[in-house]
């Protein structure tokens, strides 16, 4: 397929911070099971003006190189709890080919400051419970509603798979390395899932540029998160999943209201 890309006429001094925006966006991602999504979405919606939709586009076309790379890197580190994922990964693709079906067609910008003001809410709760109570791990029950509801506002939002499935499934208690690694592993689907149903109503989005960046970026820190993830303690990166939920969800809110 020509995907129309002249790397000749790229501008590689203009990449590079994308590339840096992309290695670290990723390298959250990788060890703590979200931010690659609303970092990358944030940038350019709210920096480069690009619409919400084409921006989601881009986003998880990016994602379905870094989810590979950091779910095989997980894998190897055996981050990865296979009932979990099991349960979780056919109801994200559906949720997730719902909310880019609905986005091709419908803004969602309506509904996501209020999905973010829940997000800065359930940040703020695992981070009190990281640092005021040792992590109390037990079987994760509420798995499939869960995975349906975050592939579809991942998709709806640019980002959200992370914050939202990583954070409810420590919430129910489940082993933090764990719940890093599966989401990851089960993201890698969600994100084919949603860039076919994307390209299928938009057509094929400009690799160039800004999203070359971000491609080039992810996939080098995802090995790096995977080794992060298995080798952070359990109540060290429920305060990290705390404070980064919280601060990219209140930024969020106030890039959609001010």
């Amino acid at each position: 397929m020509d995907l129309g890309i002249d790397f000749s006429a790229i501008d590689w001094a203009a990449v590079w911070p994308f590339i840096l925006v992309g290695f670290a966006a990723q390298l959250v991602d990788g060890a703590l099971g979200m931010a690659f999504g609303v970092i990358s979405s944030t940038l350019m919606v709210g920096v480069i003006g690009v619409p919400p939709a084409l921006a989601s586009q881009r986003v998880h076309i990016v994602e379905c190189f870094t989810t590979a790379t950091s779910g095989i890197s997980h894998l190897i580190h055996r981050n990865i709890d296979g009932r979990l994922f099991a349960r979780l990964v056919v109801p994200g693709m559906i949720g997730g080919a719902t909310g880019a079906y609905l986005l091709s067609s419908i803004d969602a910008g309506v509904i996501k400051p209020f999905v973010l003001l829940y997000l800065a809410g359930v940040g703020l709760w695992l981070l009190a419970r990281g640092l005021l109570y040792p992590p109390k791990l037990r079987p994760a029950r509420f798995v499939a509603p869960l995975g349906l509801l975050g592939g579809f506002l991942d998709a709806a939002g640019g980002g959200g798979w992370g914050p939202v499935v990583t954070s409810n499934l420590l919430i129910q208690g489940a082993e933090p390395r764990k719940v890093v690694g599966t989401v990851n592993a089960a993201e890698f689907f969600l994100t084919v899932t949603i860039s076919a149903t994307f390209i299928y109503h938009l057509g094929v989005a400009d690799l160039a540029g800004a999203t070359l960046g971000l491609l080039i970026g992810g996939v080098a820190a995802a090995p790096l998160g995977a080794i992060a993830a298995k080798r952070v303690s359990p109540k060290v990166m429920l305060v990290a999943v705390g404070i980064v939920l919280t601060a990219t969800s209140l930024y969020g809110v106030w890039s959609a209201w001010g």
